[in-house]
């Protein structure tokens, strides 16, 4: 016999359900995790280190600490206490420097260089690759690769022909950039991509050798939290910090 008392009951139960639900989504989405720290409590809060709402962070003079959350990024700078779940302001240019910077690479070559400085001398620190899946010569470290068969090496600038020397044990191949082009493709027939051992990079405007070594990823990330958290685990911090290099400059509001 149908009891309306019990259907009552039943809906209640899934009622609750779903909003439990979705408070723990929403407490899910209000984590933050450390992607930058610097300054005497950086050890703290060391990059990766996650983040609920109710936290607060404490700083002292000389600390900066970026955060992110929701696709955004939050600065703090000490002296101060901040809530871990503050008010995460972004610019309307936010949401395409993050497409730009998840992009599987370029579409042909760039046709800029950079502008500011001695055109004579080497480009400016400040400019990088424009999208994390780009082999930034300049930068050492652990490198993650989105798909190795279409790896391309990127240059900061694109003024004059220059030779690129790349060594890995007992082999050696020279990949040659042009005047007029930023990229190059990663010479994947002659210096297959392997994986946990270090390539010696040389030449092409660099004062010193470069060592960088590739990272598997096991899939594409889906946006900015996603892609940091990704390279945080995988240890592929230049790509990290070219990541929130980007972000922070389409922030419109800290702590």
């Amino acid at each position: 016999m149908f009891c309306p008392d019990a259907r009552m009951r039943r809906l209640g139960l899934a009622a609750a359900a779903a909003a439990m639900a979705v408070a723990v989504a929403g407490t899910a989405a209000a984590q933050s995790m450390v992607v930058r720290s610097t300054g005497p409590s950086a050890s703290k809060y060391p990059t990766g280190t996650k983040l609920k709402a109710s936290d607060k962070v404490t700083l002292v003079a000389g600390d900066r600490v970026v955060l992110i959350q929701g696709g955004k990024t939050r600065t703090l700078s000490g002296p101060g206490s901040y809530s871990a779940g503050g008010t995460v302001q972004a610019s309307q240019t936010t949401g395409s420097t993050v497409a730009r910077m998840l992009a599987s690479g370029p579409q042909g070559r760039a046709r800029g260089g950079f502008t500011r400085g001695d055109p004579g001398g080497p480009p400016p620190a400040d400019i990088h690759a424009p999208n994390l899946w780009l082999v930034d010569y300049r930068e050492s470290g652990t490198f993650c690769v989105a798909d190795p068969a279409t790896l391309m090496l990127w240059r900061p600038h694109m003024e004059s022909d220059e030779l690129l020397k790349i060594e890995q044990g007992d082999r050696n191949e020279t990949v040659a950039f042009v005047s007029g082009a930023n990229y190059r493709k990663w010479p994947t027939a002659t210096m297959p991509v392997q994986y946990g051992v270090d390539y010696r990079l040389s030449g092409a405007g660099l004062t010193a050798p470069v060592s960088i070594r590739f990272a598997p990823l096991d899939a594409m990330p889906e946006g900015a939290d996603g892609a940091a958290a990704m390279l945080v685990a995988k240890g592929c911090t230049p790509q990290l910090d070219r990541l929130v290099d980007a972000m922070a400059g389409s922030e419109t509001a800290g702590g």
